[in-house]
């Protein structure tokens, strides 16, 4: 009977052990703490849920040379840990934090290292475009997977950027959370529908959302547009392929950075007789603000960036999606069916 207890104690502290296993970390001076803060809320919520899981912060300590170093709040030796990297910081220090909260984490012994990316940076640096360049998110890639065992994004700008790591690294697609919210929001544009792509390269994306929406029963048609470029970040025309006369077009895009092409193609849209033209791209860079894209009736962007509001501007919260993803990789469960 002793015995008998003795395994009982020790099989309760190995499960208390288990349950409090589980930390999602996040930098409180970026400007993405919230989005984290709402990945935690989502997995704190969770109907059932039958462990405990832990916030931690981290903390910055500035030398007077400009050197720094960043410090885990929080005891995470043994523990699975979920580490937020905010992407509203400028590229240079995005990738220093990056460095720096890896090697701290990973000295800090924990069981296993996710970093979950609500953008990730460099990723349209995919290729070798040019002589003398590197592959930079194949950098990236390189470090995350010599300290992380898995990763997590949302809508990659190309999908082969997932074999640059060598450890498991999740893309997720926003789809059919950006499909619901116009189910409830703005159901008077699913109807009449154009999917239009702002390029040719968006040509599968747009093939896919048709897609998610058809399972929804919402019938759709596509175009895309095809734009010459005069030099670097300059459209000199666009022309589209399919009708959009007299339909609700809807523009679906990865990133909009200073949004050239996109306003470029709103305009397209309209002098061809688009009765309502829309725009969302997942990751709302807007590096020359949100206020210039009033061609659009409503442009949107989801939150894993933070960007300045106007009249026009939505934003559909990917939040929810990514705690979801949080809460099935500490219980087990299968990703598959956030895909859908």
């Amino acid at each position: 009977m002793i015995i008998f207890h003795k395994q009982f104690v020790f099989i309760g502290l190995l499960f208390f052990l288990i349950v409090e296993s589980n930390v999602i970390i996040a930098d409180p001076g970026g400007r993405g703490y919230d989005f984290a803060k709402g990945i935690y809320r989502h997995v704190c919520e969770v109907e059932g849920r039958e462990f405990p899981v832990t916030f931690a912060d981290i903390w910055r300590t500035e030398f007077r040379d400009g050197e720094y170093k960043l410090r885990i709040s929080h005891n995470v030796r043994r523990k699975k840990c979920f580490y937020v990297h905010d992407p509203n910081k400028a590229p240079t220090q995005w990738v220093t934090d990056l460095l720096f909260v890896l090697e701290a984490i990973k000295d800090s012994s924990p069981s296993e290292i996710n970093v979950i990316f609500p953008y990730l940076r460099f990723a349209r640096q995919d290729r070798k475009d040019e002589s003398r360049v590197g592959v930079n998110v194949k950098a990236v890639a390189d470090m995350v997977s010599f300290y992380a065992n898995r990763g997590l994004t949302i809508d990659l700008h190309a999908p082969q950027i997932q074999e640059f790591f060598n450890i498991p690294f999740d893309n997720l697609f926003s789809s059919p959370v950006v499909i619901n919210y116009l189910k409830r929001v703005h159901p008077e544009l699913l109807n009449n529908l154009v999917v239009v792509s702002p390029d040719a390269g968006g040509g599968k994306r747009v093939e896919s959302f048709q897609k998610r929406l058809a399972k929804d029963g919402i019938i759709s048609e596509m175009a895309i547009c095809y734009k010459r470029r005069a030099r670097e970040n300059e459209v000199e025309e666009i022309k589209i392929m399919g009708d959009v006369r007299g339909k609700n077009c809807f523009v679906v895009d990865d990133i909009i950075d200073t949004g050239g092409t996109l306003i470029k193609t709103g305009l397209a849209l309209k002098e061809q007789g688009a009765e309502r033209v829309c725009a969302y791209g997942t990751h709302g860079l807007f590096s020359d603000g949100t206020g210039k894209f009033g061609v659009f009736d409503k442009i949107m962007a989801s939150d894993t960036l933070v960007a300045e509001k106007s009249d026009n501007f939505e934003v559909v919260s990917m939040t929810e999606l990514f705690g979801e993803a949080v809460y099935r990789t500490i219980i087990g469960a299968s990703l598959s069916s956030l895909f859908e």
